[in-house]
């Protein structure tokens, strides 16, 4: 039963941002900004679809790549429990973006600056969410190659808030500046 939350999790976080996107496009806003900036940014698609694989396969009883670490039913339903909790941070961060949510750095189209709802919690709410999500996948499937893409991710999420930050300070100044005074990073 958690192998099909790890599934529909995934599907729902894409489900999520394709229609966001396909929303502000309808009207006017370039949402996706994705390897506009750095072409490096498509790498990352063979490896989401292979993560995207491992666990669908683990919940659908296709051919497994990996071998789990562990099995506690105990830890999937905490694992559960945190993707859910990844999918309601997911949620409020893209209802409290509302129409500035992109896909990638866009300087020459930034929206106004979100300091409200989720934001006021996290800085990055979309990328902690992304981290509880990979953390509660893993947990329900303790696949060794899963629990590298956790490592990876949060690597890789930081590095991307690390970019973002130069380009936000750039962007709207002070503003940003006294923002990161009051709210913290991640959580």
């Amino acid at each position: 039963m958690t192998k099909y939350v790890a599934a529909v999790t995934l599907l729902l976080l894409v489900i999520l941002v394709a229609a966001r996107a396909f929303q502000l496009k309808k009207s006017g806003i370039k949402a996706v900004q994705f390897g506009r900036m750095d072409k490096k940014d498509f790498l990352i698609i063979p490896f989401a679809l292979l993560f995207l694989y491992i666990v669908i396969a683990s919940a659908f009883g296709f051919p497994k790549i990996g071998v789990e670490l562990f099995h506690s039913e105990i830890m999937a339903w905490i694992g559960a429990a945190v993707c859910a909790a990844g999918i309601l941070l997911f949620v409020y961060a893209l209802i409290s973006f509302g129409v500035s949510f992109r896909v990638g750095l866009d300087e020459e189209h930034p929206g106004e600056l979100v300091t409200t709802g989720a934001f006021s919690l996290s800085r990055n709410p979309i990328y902690t969410a992304f981290g509880l999500v990979l953390l509660g996948i893993f947990l329900i499937v303790p696949n060794y190659i899963l629990l590298f893409y956790v490592f990876a991710g949060l690597w890789l999420f930081n590095r991307q808030i690390l970019l973002e930050e130069r380009s936000l300070k750039k962007i709207y100044g002070e503003k940003y500046t006294e923002y990161c005074k009051r709210v913290r990073r991640y959580l």
